[in-house]
């Protein structure tokens, strides 16, 4: 029987007193429904919060009965589901996966308080469609079968087009349908990707996929159709263009979910699928994924170096900050990937933070212009204090979270490809330029001298549920910048089970292939830049 091969091999059964897997899905799903019947944005408010602090709870056996020398699926579970085409129900998490479920299930909660009082229409709705994101959300990290993923994959996109589409600000149409046709364009890639595989393996099941020796054609094809669903998800140059846009529109709760976590599912696609399917067309399209990575880096950094609003600006900022995470899997060494990986955790926390700041700031002066808001430290220093932490945090300070990822993906860059790594520091020095220059304007004064713009004597500092939103973020910020060991351990026996993966099916590359990408990749880069 296939489900015991499947326990033997890859999975290792859920032993808790409760699936903990399907609780965390299942309890924002049925919360979503129930939300149906309460009535009074103050007892929805408390629903909504309450529903989210209870999957988040539940969610944390997940990294205390962690086992890290384990590279299996743990917390396992395994039903049959539409058996006679090998559709199982089968969910588990490993070292790569875990981190991005806590992650969810602890920013949901935030997204609730931030939304306390700058929602004020269809609250009911509102909530409602939050946790049916989140449900989906943590679907798509815990699913071992791919139509299962694919089902969560796709469930996402109809809450997040309504959150801009509804909440959204005056260009929230042209946003939503932006963001829906991207999304939806990458998904049909992805969805063929996902057939084609079962026409030739007969199974839907991740674990034996990535087992599965596909010839090296084979591998170009379904590596570059899964490419293309995800890099518009991280969303990597030259897809970025609808991310501005969506966050610019989007209510704060919009832009946390979607800086925090709809982001890094690109990045975790990538891991779980291109990678351990597709080694050999990983390595061969290596070069130019770290290409268009530094070009996203680049690009993203400059373009956020000249807005005047703050949104916009984050919004590029992640762009910069994701070609941080696609060049540290793509550099495709131990080093590297752990590094981009907690780097999808850190800008998880440091952006969604700054999202959450951006829509505080709008309740009072109702601008997310620069000029707007500029010389906030007189009369806000609580709020500016936590603003100078996470814009430190985002140019990746020594002593915060970014600063460990960041480092992590340089040195692996600077060890492999001197150039590539060179570049990348230029990204690095553009992120210092454009923190820097939204503190300066916002703290203290603008560039011409003056200290303000208008009166700001009515303005009030963060009340409680603001700085306990914050003060939660803040704990991370520095508890990984300070002792990040706790975190790579979760990570290290997947991440070096990967590279195995790896490794074992690269000799499906032709030979002549091989040879070449024996080059390396900044030989290419210095040919194209007549540097040599």
């Amino acid at each position: 029987m296939e489900y015991g091969y499947c326990m033997e091999q890859y999975l290792i059964y859920n032993s808790l007193s409760y699936p903990i897997l399907t609780v965390i899905v299942a309890v924002p799903l049925v919360g979503s429904l129930i939300t149906l019947f309460i009535r009074g944005d103050r007892y929805l408010k408390i629903w909504g919060l309450m529903v989210t602090l209870i999957t988040a709870v539940l969610s944390l056996p997940l990294y205390s009965n962690f086992d890290l020398t384990t590279a299996k699926y743990q917390f396992a579970e395994f039903r049959d589901w539409i058996p006679f085409v090998n559709i199982d129900y089968v969910l588990g998490v490993d070292g790569i996966s875990v981190l991005l479920v806590l992650l969810t299930t602890l920013v949901m909660p935030l997204c609730i308080l931030c939304s306390w009082t700058y929602i004020k229409d269809r609250f009911k709705e509102f909530i409602c469609v939050l946790l049916l994101m989140e449900a989906a959300m943590v679907g798509v990290f815990i699913s071992l079968n791919t139509v299962l993923f694919f089902i969560f994959w796709e469930a996402m996109l109809v809450p997040m087009y309504l959150l801009i589409a509804v909440w959204g600000g005056p260009r929230r149409d042209y946003a939503s349908i932006k963001f829906f046709l991207y999304t939806l364009i990458g998904s049909i890639f992805l969805f063929v990707a996902i057939i084609a595989m079962y026409v030739t393996t007969g199974t839907f099941f991740i674990p034996k996929l990535m087992a599965h020796q596909f010839s090296f054609s084979y591998q170009m094809w379904i590596f570059w159709a899964f490419t293309l669903a995800f890099a518009i998800k991280v969303p990597m140059w030259p897809f970025h263009t609808w991310l501005p846009a969506a966050h610019v529109e989007a209510p704060t709760a919009g832009s946390v979910i979607l800086a925090s976590i709809l982001l890094k599912m690109g990045g975790y696609g990538f891991l779980r699928f291109c990678l351990p399917m597709a080694p050999a067309a990983t390595f061969y399209c290596m070069p130019y994924l770290i290409a268009i990575s530094i070009i996203s880096i680049i690009f993203g950094g400059y373009l956020a170096l000249g807005q005047s609003d703050v949104k916009r600006l984050i919004a590029y900022s992640s762009v910069s900050h994701m070609g941080f995470v696609t060049l540290g899997i793509f550099l495709l060494n131990t080093v590297g990937i752990k590094g981009a990986i907690l780097q999808m955790v850190n800008h998880g926390i440091t952006t969604g933070a700054l999202f959450i700041l951006v829509g505080m700031i709008y309740e009072r002066t109702h601008s997310r212009e620069i000029s707007d808001n500029s010389a906030l430290g007189m009369v806000m220093p609580i709020y500016v204090t936590f603003l100078v932490i996470f814009s430190l945090s985002s140019l990746a300070f020594p002593g915060t979270n970014s600063s460990v990822g960041a480092f992590l993906v340089l040195l692996a860059s600077f060890s492999k490809y001197k150039i590539v790594g060179g570049f990348a520091v230029i990204g690095a020095i553009l992120a210092a330029a454009y923190m820097l220059r939204l503190v300066q304007k916002m703290v203290w004064a603008d560039s011409d001298g003056h200290m303000h713009h208008g009166d700001r004597s009515h303005l009030f500092d963060l009340n409680f549920r603001e700085i306990a939103t914050l003060g939660f973020l803040t704990v991370f910020v520095f508890w990984i910048g300070l002792n990040p060991e706790p975190f790579l351990k979760v990570m290290d026996t997947s991440t070096t089970h990967l590279l195995q993966q790896l490794e074992s099916g690269r000799h499906v590359m032709p030979a002549g292939e091989q040879h070449a990408l024996l080059n390396g990749v900044g030989e290419s880069i210095k040919h194209v830049l007549a540097l040599k």
